[in-house]
């Protein structure tokens, strides 16, 4: 059964990221720019986000607890990943000695593409190799992925507290995110 939830969740997710012609953007389906903020009463635990870094190195979400957690779901093919790269880098960095860890989400490419990917950015922040969707899949109760990017903001509990399904979003906007889920968490 679990296996057929992350195939059925594969497809969905191939199916927001393929070439469909659309009349002019670039044949690109991705997030629809919703934000989803959750108060403290009504968010879920994610299961613990598990597998190894680009590096092949054993990764965890627990390596990170009692952190605000931005977990980016990405692949170096996805051109509103590509995009949103540099604003993701300057928001880690300005976060980086304030309790808040990014982690990436690696979905359907190989970790020599991505790790080059991430070294011409300059991305410093650890990718979890997710190809089978299991990580992804531990969203599905709480607030589940529906396009390539999804980024989410876990609170210091591990509780699902954001996801941002926007192209489009911007460093001032994650910012205001991560403060809303760090002043928030009870």
């Amino acid at each position: 059964m679990r296996a057929a939830i992350v195939a059925a969740l594969l497809v969905v997710l191939t199916a927001a990221c393929t070439g469909i012609e659309d009349g002019g953007t670039d044949g690109y389906i991705s997030g629809d720019g919703t934000i989803t903020t959750l108060d403290p009463s009504d968010r879920e635990k994610v299961p613990e986000l598990t597998g190894v870094d680009l590096d092949g190195e054993e990764i965890s979400t627990a390596d990170f607890s009692g952190q605000t957690i931005v977990v980016n779901l990405w692949g170096s093919w996805c051109p509103p990943c590509r995009k949103e790269m540099p604003m993701l880098k300057e928001v880690s960095e300005q976060y980086a000695d304030k309790n808040v860890q990014f982690l990436g989400l690696l979905t359907r490419d190989t970790p020599a593409a991505a790790k080059a990917f991430n070294d011409k950015i300059g991305i410093t922040y650890p990718s979890i190799v997710d190809d089978a969707g299991e990580n992804q899949l531990a969203f599905a109760d709480a607030l589940p992925s529906q396009a390539v990017p999804t980024t989410w903001i876990l609170d210091e509990k591990g509780r699902v507290a954001a996801r941002i399904l926007d192209p489009e979003l911007d460093a001032s906007t994650l910012a205001e995110l991560i403060e809303y889920v760090r002043k928030s968490t009870q």
